[in-house]
């Protein structure tokens, strides 16, 4: 059985297939909203700087030119591969008008982690054939140290400004120089594609762990891009027209731009349809709310996270103004219907809505309408999107409530993973009705008491932890474990978390070479040091670590981590009687 968007849904208007993406969100002619009636675009929420529709999409043509000189690279010449920039840099006003840039010259933006460290943001930069590198002065160390280990020179690593910078070095460019050096420039010649090649190009490429896995680059193609900024938009539509037919939105930026969650939703659907993003690099509770009172935010784009932080300090935000805000879009990690209802009863004119989607579909699949909120729930498909649920037999369940993994189809679904066949052949299947991606996630399609079908994220198929809204794969943590000399086998699994929605926990069978003198205690401070020195903070074994005499395995190896859960289920169940 074939699941569809609810028939109140406007119809998905056709792709262009062959339009870029530069031209899509700043070209009048493709429907966005015209310059004019446009609010800025994006505005500082700490330093108040800010820009008009009209001077970002100039922005964007003079960086243009401006990289073109600096790099040496034809419009039309070779591959998009051939012309990959890494981005590792925090929220700021500019990072869209360089992606823009880069699209504009047929080139590939890679937006990176801003908690990636050195080793990490080798791998992608690496991965992805990057040959310059965007950073900002607070990453400028690691930005420094994975660019030598990628073989970027020093002078192809440029600065993206941010308010209250310490003096830049002389010896880096910065993106204001490399526009400024844009307006004296020729124009560039026009992009030349041929029919189709916006479905076929790669635009972006976004670094995830897929269904299960190291970090991969997943192809995203500037169709990709156009069509979920369309359905979001159409899907929308309704309920922004019901508020005023001119209705804009400020929107809040906070949501790291280098995830595909802030990178569509937030950055390509804000501009399309003229609205304003206030920007903020970093997620302070207190700096938060000023923003939200200052400049009057009316969507608050966030995950869950930052809805526990809201709903626990209900007294602190007392103090501020927030009659501005409508609506709560929250996504990248599964919201608990209790904490919904909390903040709903909490803000009761708020509509705390969520959504769902990956990077593989290129974001958002499903989201919750304003008119039919089910908390628990992740709402509707959206116009132009068919699904499948498969049981675990590969049959298709052909009615509501049964369990199964979700299949995607939708012209938002992505190309592939880079240098990846095998992955790419797991995650994306062609099916008798097209070609679907495999989510990795098991769901349930339930009938609202409106009438809808209701797409509900019941469990987790995939291996990957969720921390914050990050991807956590397993396998990463557990390949760095088995070079600590402590450890002869081990396994990571998530737990949940109240403020990170899940956490990584290790169980680790202990090797034959720890002296009898260590105890137990020191043996988990030290591989926890260690982890802490290789990865990432939000990759900390921050659920901790449990010594077991044996790893659960299948008799083909795999791990049955379903076992390890079900086990610290237990153990969590049996301290919670206790107490």
């Amino acid at each position: 059985m074939v699941f569809t968007p609810p028939s109140w849904l406007p119809k998905l208007p056709p792709v262009p297939d062959t339009v870029p993406i530069c031209d899509f969100i700043l070209d009048e002619r493709y429907g966005r909203r015209p310059l004019s009636d446009s609010w800025d675009p994006y505005t500082c929420g700490l330093s108040g700087r800010s820009i008009t529709a009209r001077q970002q999409k100039e922005n964007v043509d003079k960086l243009a030119r401006g990289l073109a000189k600096e790099f040496g690279w034809k419009v039309n010449g070779g591959s998009e591969f051939d012309k990959v920039a890494g981005i590792f840099a925090l929220n700021t006003i500019d990072i869209m008008t360089l992606s823009w840039a880069l699209h504009r010259l047929n080139g590939v933006s890679s937006p990176a982690n801003a908690a990636y460290n050195a080793d990490e943001l080798r791998h992608q930069l690496t991965n992805s054939g990057a040959k310059v590198l965007f950073t900002v002065m607070p990453l400028l160390q690691t930005a420094l140290a994975a660019a030598a280990k990628s073989n970027i020179p020093k002078k192809n690593i440029y600065i993206c400004e941010m308010p209250h910078d310490p003096p830049i070095p002389k010896e880096f460019k910065t993106l204001s120089q490399l526009i400024k050096d844009g307006e004296s420039l020729p124009e560039l010649e026009p992009i030349q594609w041929s029919k189709g090649q916006g479905a076929r190009q790669t635009a972006f490429l976004c670094y995830s762990s897929g269904t299960s896995g190291l970090p991969k680059g997943v192809m995203i193609s500037h169709r990709n891009v156009i069509a979920n900024t369309m359905q979001i938009s159409a899907f929308d539509k309704v309920a922004r027209d019901a508020i005023s037919p001119n209705y804009h939105d400020v929107a809040l930026g906070l949501l790291p731009q280098s995830h595909i969650y802030g990178l569509i939703v937030i950055c390509h659907c804000s501009t399309y349809r003229g609205d304003q993003v206030v920007v903020l690099p970093k997620f302070d509770l207190q700096q938060y709310l000023t923003t939200i009172q200052k400049y009057k935010v009316s969507t608050l784009y966030i995950v869950p996270p930052i809805i526990i932080s809201m709903v626990k300090n209900r007294d602190l935000l007392k103090k501020y103004d927030l009659s501005s805000v409508r609506f709560i879009f929250t996504g990248a990690a599964p919201l608990g219907k209790e904490t919904a209802e909390e903040l709903a009863s909490q803000y009761p004119k708020w509509k705390v809505r969520q959504g769902y989607g990956l990077t593989e579909t290129c974001t958002v699949v499903c989201s919750s309408s304003p008119t039919d909120i089910w908390f628990g729930s992740s709402g509707s498909l959206l116009p132009g999107i068919e699904t499948k649920v498969i049981n675990e037999e590969g049959k298709e369940i052909t009615g509501y409530g049964q369990r199964g993994e979700l299949l995607v189809k939708s012209p938002s679904v992505v190309l592939g993973y880079l240098k990846n066949e095998k992955a790419t052949a797991e995650t994306f299947v062609d099916l008798p009705e097209g070609r679907f991606a495999r989510t990795g996630d098991e769901v349930e399609v339930r009938v609202s008491p409106k009438g809808n079908e209701h797409i509900w994220v019941v469990d987790r198929i995939k291996e990957l932890i969720k921390v914050k809204g990050h991807q956590v794969a397993p396998a990463e943590l557990e390949s760095c474990l088995l070079n600590h000399p402590a450890v002869a086998d081990c396994a990571v699994i998530s737990v949940p978390d109240d403020r990170a929605g899940e956490l990584p926990k290790a169980y680790v069978v202990k090797s034959n070479s720890i002296g009898l003198e260590e105890s137990d205690a020191i043996v988990k401070r030290n591989i926890l040091k260690y982890v802490e020195k290789e990865k990432a903070r939000y990759k900390w074994l921050a659920g901790g670590i449990e010594f077991i005499d044996v790893i659960p395995k299948s008799p083909s190896g795999k791990i049955l981590r379903r076992l390890l859960r079900d086990k610290d289920r237990e153990a969590r169940k049996n301290i919670g009687a206790k107490l």
